[in-house]
């Protein structure tokens, strides 16, 4: 049996018979040569033509003529706007999404039920309590570079070296950076007796250190407080002392600035000296200090008018008044009307009231004032915070 298909299978056929092709297109048969030689009465007969259908056929239907196209509209631009969003809610942290738990009161009777119930009822803090953690607030601050404040008066025992103690304690125990106060008094100042004296050196033995580097390099020459507060000591020398120069005080800035974030400087009475110049330079506030009486009033008057005509006049809008009593019971001035006489040219008035601890002349220490003097250098300390943010004002570089 043999494996080819059928259909391949070479099987001889039969021959067929040519198909005469012109008979079906109606043309006339190939001549052949034959034929060609052949009279013209011997050719071929003619095929006869072939048949017409006589039957009449219906004409075709016209295809329908579609209507005329519409005049194309003008382009539509592919862009939407977008539809405006909704307005966002608060964020997170904006959200009270924690319950958050109460502070525990320090005082009163609040204090007393918290402890009483075991913790189990907490009242909160009192408004007081709040309004101080917002003072706290403010005075802490964040410092970009360095901050200095200058605290002067034209006139002597009115508590300006006070005031430089207790506002530069209250900085240092309350700010997590360095706080330090310079003695620029070339009249035998005092600053350094009113805190606890753990070093002789004095600013002219920092200038003369040529290995000052670190922080513990200028650690060296000064002596710290309980507050944290740290003091450089005036020369003691009295000839000495009258030298100190703008130049000098310059130079101990350019260190200081380094390490410390709030540089406080007790200037003399003298507005004239060489290194006031230096001073107000360089300074960013002043904190004029005044007793709540006329002739401190008036002394203090007379200073601003100084700065005004001496080219520190940008510095007046933006200077503190402290009224500070260096004795006790009620003054026969209108401090209120006082401090408003100020307000017309300074930032702010505060107002130190008599302090037994302050007026003993020793070691200044914060947990011994009472509350209500705290209470006042705290204040005192956020009204001068509230203008950290703000750029320099130094006149000059240093």
């Amino acid at each position: 049996m043999s494996d080819t298909p059928p259909w391949l299978d070479h099987q001889p056929h039969e021959p067929r018979p040519d198909i005469d092709l012109s008979a079906i297109i109606g043309l006339s048969p190939p001549v052949s040569a034959e034929h060609a030689s052949a009279e013209p009465d011997e050719a071929a007969p003619l095929r006869a033509a072939p048949e017409i259908d006589a039957t009449v056929h219906p004409a075709p239907m016209p295809y329908p003529v579609p209507p005329a196209p519409a005049p194309l509209a003008p382009p539509v631009s592919a862009f939407v706007p977008a539809a405006p969003l909704p307005p966002a809610g608060p964020a997170l942290d904006q959200v009270a999404i924690l319950r958050k738990a109460r502070r525990a009161p320090v005082r009163g009777w609040r204090r007393a039920v918290h402890a009483v119930t075991a913790g189990l009822v907490n009242p909160g803090e009192s408004p007081a309590e709040i309004e101080y953690q917002q003072l706290l607030e403010r005075l802490r601050r964040p410092i970009r570079g360095d901050y200095r404040i200058a605290v002067l008066s034209l006139k002597g025992g009115v508590g300006k070296t006070t005031t430089t103690i207790g506002l530069g304690s209250t900085f240092a125990s309350l700010r997590g950076d360095r706080v330090i106060a310079v003695d620029a008094n070339p009249d035998l100042g005092t600053l350094a007796q009113r805190i606890p004296q753990q070093t002789a050196c004095t600013v002219r033995d920092l200038l003369a250190d040529t290995a000052v580097h670190r922080y513990s390099d200028v650690r060296a020459h000064t002596s710290q407080a309980p507050s944290r507060l740290e003091v450089l000591a005036s020369e003691r020398d009295p000839a000495a002392a009258e030298a100190f120069s703008e130049r000098e005080y310059r130079g101990v800035v350019d260190i200081l600035q380094r390490f410390y974030n709030v540089i406080l400087t007790d200037c003399g009475t003298g507005m004239s000296a060489d290194a006031m110049r230096g001073v107000l330079d360089t300074a960013d506030a002043l904190v004029l200090v005044s007793s709540p009486a006329l002739d401190g009033a008036r002394s203090a008057g007379s200073t601003l008018d100084w700065l005004a005509g001496h080219g520190y006049g940008h510095l007046i809008p933006h200077s503190v008044v402290v009224l500070s009593s260096s004795r006790p019971g009620s003054s026969t001035i209108d401090v209120d009307q006082l401090a408003q006489h100020f307000l017309t040219r300074c930032r702010a008035v505060h107002t130190i009231g008599f302090d037994d601890h302050l007026a003993e002349g020793a070691d200044i220490d914060l947990e011994l004032l009472s509350k209500s003097t705290r209470r006042s250098f705290v204040e005192l300390a956020a009204t001068i915070a509230d203008d950290f943010a703000n750029p320099p004002r130094r006149r000059t570089g240093g």
